[in-house]
């Protein structure tokens, strides 16, 4: 009996508890965890009976059709890989695309009778497979009783029948289990689960049903099938090359873009749709978010990893990833880009590379790239904190688009360098080009930044001492001056600046920025007169170490004598145009005739700048000046890349498959100071697998010979590429192409 008189006094609360907060989990909110690794599988049961046990339990299915066998048909001389483009891919598995059929041969245990037996293939993915979602997919082989997936019996010899399925054109992508079921009185029988009968499912640009379809045979071989990429860097006036291995057929590549999306926490349901693979890929190639794929580097110092200008391929980068689960060092955008590549072209989905020279970094809606300058007209680097891109390299993959109106569908942007947030990731696109081309921003996603990447205005402002500042320039054609993408089908650079923008100055161009000005992308009108004094920068070609001169030109267009009180800087920087550090700072006063020009002849020698070299070698001018008559601003800028010795890359033996061969990676060091701590890597599509030497020290003058056997796997036109890097030199490369006959 309780005591009514008693009083309940406050008492200490518990402490919080100690060690890791639990897992959070969908319990009370979902009937089931969301579906998002394929990596997990559910196990069907062998049998499933229909009703409760009888007194003597269940009775037995031995009188009813059985499965002997299931041939997968996966050799990669079989019609299913040779059909589906998938011969290529070094996989035990079979490996189809979506939309078209493929063909299984199965082995009852008597002759099929149609009349009296009833069975299905089933094909699932994922821990929780419903038919409603189409995680759950069934395969008929009667007319009158089928699926979303297609199927029918195409030969029947003895007790074996060949059964064609079709996947539906807008099919999950991924790995799937297949199981054999009979349909008898008593339940269903259906085979156990037999991992060698998982097959994987594409996207299909061959099928015009798919959303990655792509018309055209040369593109499709080029941006699908081809495992040799041109990556393009450099300056637009000086455009260098460097090979890349994209490997998207080698072993565990596939596996290791399917953790990718599993990393990614990607429902499995999403995995239907390119533009939800593509915008999610495009989170997790970098590290920012989620322990993505690669860790982005511009600092120089690679001690506690792989400097970007290293690799040479991106199966290396895929399979660390798939085996460490943590995130790979270290990455720029050429990297991040080719490893997207290999992600996209793996999947089935057309991507390519592409390289947009003089690329701008706009982080607040505007298409302004501010230079400031002070009264004397020289540059004031304190206070300049915008930079212009020597290049940016990024994604298009051809997809169509209904989430958008018609016609914007085909390209479209992606890009996976960590540059701004997107819905609170650090992840671009996919942007439509045409949307981009047209001014046409509103539509998602990150449309606004790719524009502002091609298409802002490099704007000079002259500040007074007491802080007022003035519009003095604006160059309208700076940003975005050339795009370019590898050629389909050989080895010559595309340009495709025109889908990007219209030419400059045309009355498209006006429309297409009017419009993104509506939709929030401000940029500067004003007019400002154009002054009568140019500035002539020569294009050069320097090699590292060596002396140089700099010929600067002072053209006078008027009537009138002029007077240009000049200023020559020249800063080494790192191609994402922020400054290292400034070499060079020269004053002349240029007295320039009427409709005559003058030279300035400033020689650099080479000591001023490799102190404080980083890579990819770029030296940067800037040539400001005011016109003492006028008091308008003059300016020009150039970047100049240094030239890097070459490797020598040589292959010998015969070119067979199966036939050993041996590849000789060959290089000298120019210089009159030691290498330290040298990388080499090689490696070769079909051909080698990546890898590497290390080289503690090469002395002036010293050479090096490193050979490397190796087996060819397949037929074809194949190149071995090699790369050498180290903390004093990086981006040395060098291929030798090789055609390995049958």
């Amino acid at each position: 009996m309780s005591d009514q008189s008693a009083i309940v006094t406050p008492s200490t609360p518990p402490p919080a508890p100690t060690g890791p907060p639990p897992k959070m989990t969908t319990r009370g909110r979902t009937a089931a965890p969301t579906d998002s690794a394929n990596s997990k599988s559910s196990d069907f049961p062998e049998y499933e009976y229909f009703g409760l046990p009888g007194p003597r339990g269940y009775p037995p299915m031995t009188e009813f059709l059985d499965i002997w066998d299931v041939d997968m048909m996966k050799g990669p001389d079989q019609s299913n890989k040779m059909q589906h483009h998938t011969r290529l891919y070094h996989s035990d598995y079979l490996i189809v695309r979506r939309g078209q059929e493929f063909e299984v041969k199965i082995t009852f245990s008597r002759p099929y009778n149609p009349a009296e037996d009833k069975f299905a293939v089933e094909f699932v993915i994922g821990s929780s497979p419903q038919y409603s979602k189409g995680t759950y997919c069934p395969v008929y082989p009667t007319k009158d009783h089928q699926s979303y997936w297609g199927g029918h019996i195409t030969h029947t010899s003895d007790n074996i029948i060949t059964m064609s399925i079709t996947p539906a054109a807008n099919s999950i992508v991924g790995k799937y289990s297949m199981y054999v079921a009979v349909l008898t009185p008593f339940g269903i029988r259906r085979t156990r689960k037999d991992r060698s009968r998982d097959l994987y499912i594409l996207f299909n640009p061959w099928v015009a049903d798919d959303a990655v379809f792509l018309n055209d045979e040369t593109e499709r071989q080029e941006c699908v099938m081809n495992e040799l990429g041109i990556i393009y860097h450099g300056s637009y006036d000086d455009i260098a090359e460097r090979d890349w291995n994209y490997g998207q057929f080698n072993y565990g590549v596939l596996d290791a873009c399917l953790f990718i999306m599993d990393k990614a926490g990607m429902p499995i349901t999403n995995r239907r749709d390119p533009i939800k693979v593509a915008r999610v890929a495009s989170a997790m190639l970098n590290s920012q978010d989620e322990n993505g794929v690669l860790v982005g580097s511009w600092s120089g110092d690679y001690t506690y990893g792989v400097a970007p200008t290293s690799w040479t391929g991106s199966t290396e980068i895929l399979l660390t990833y798939a085996t460490s689960k943590m995130p790979v060092r270290f990455a720029q955008c050429w990297v991040f880009a080719a490893v997207f590549n290999t992600f996209l072209r793996c999947l089935g989905m057309p991507s390519r590379v592409v390289t947009n020279y003089f690329s701008a970094h706009d982080n607040d809606g505007n298409l302004k790239t501010d230079i400031i300058l002070d009264e004397n007209g020289s540059i004031d680097r304190t206070r300049t904190k915008d930079s212009v891109w020597n290049y940016h390299c990024w994604n298009e993959c051809y997809m169509t688009r209904p989430d958008l109106p018609p016609g914007f569908g085909g390209w479209q942007a992606v890009d996976a360098t960590p540059q701004e947030t997107s819905d609170g990731l650090y992840r671009c696109g996919p942007a439509s080009v045409k949307a981009i081309k047209n001014g046409e921003v509103c539509y998602p996603f990150d449309a606004p930044f790719v524009f502002a990447e091609v298409n802002s205005d490099v704007v000079f402002y002259s500040r007074s001492r007491d802080g007022t500042m003035v519009l003095v320039k604006v160059n309208t054609s700076h940003v975005g001056r050339k795009i370019l993408t590898k050629s389909p089908g050989d080895t010559s650079r595309r340009d495709i600046t025109d889908q990007y923008k219209f030419t400059e100055g045309t009355t498209e161009e006006r429309i297409a920025l009017e419009k993104a000005e509506k939709f929030g992308c401000t940029r500067e009108n004003s007019d400002l007169p154009q002054a009568d004094v140019d500035i002539l920068l020569p294009t050069l070609e320097v090699r590292m170490g060596d002396d140089f001169e700099l010929s600067v030109s002072f053209v006078n267009r008027s009537n009138q004598h002029r007077t240009v009180e000049a200023y020559i800087s020249g800063t080494v920087i790192y191609y994402t145009g922020v400054t290292r550090e400034e070499f060079l700072f020269e004053t002349p006063t240029m007295a320039v005739g009427p409709q005559s020009s003058v030279q300035e002849l400033v020689t650099i020698e080479s000591k001023s700048y490799m102190k404080s070299l980083v890579e990819q070698a770029n030296l940067h001018f800037i040539i400001s000046g005011k016109i003492k008559e006028t008091d308008q601003i003059v300016t020009a800028m150039k970047t100049v890349n240094l030239r890097t010795p070459k490797l020598i890359v040589k292959v010998s033996g015969t070119a067979k498959v199966n036939e050993e061969m041996m590849a000789t990676v060959e290089f000298t060091n120019p210089f009159s100071f030691s290498l330290d701590g040298v990388y080499i890597r090689m490696e070769g599509p079909g051909i080698m697998a990546p890898k590497h030497k290390y080289y503690s020290l090469i002395p002036g003058g010293a050479s090096l010979t490193w050979t490397e056997y190796f087996t060819p796997l397949r037929e074809g036109t194949t190149r071995v590429m090699a790369s050498l890097d180290c903390p004093a030199l990086r981006y040395v490369n060098g291929q030798a192409p090789v055609t390995i006959e049958p």
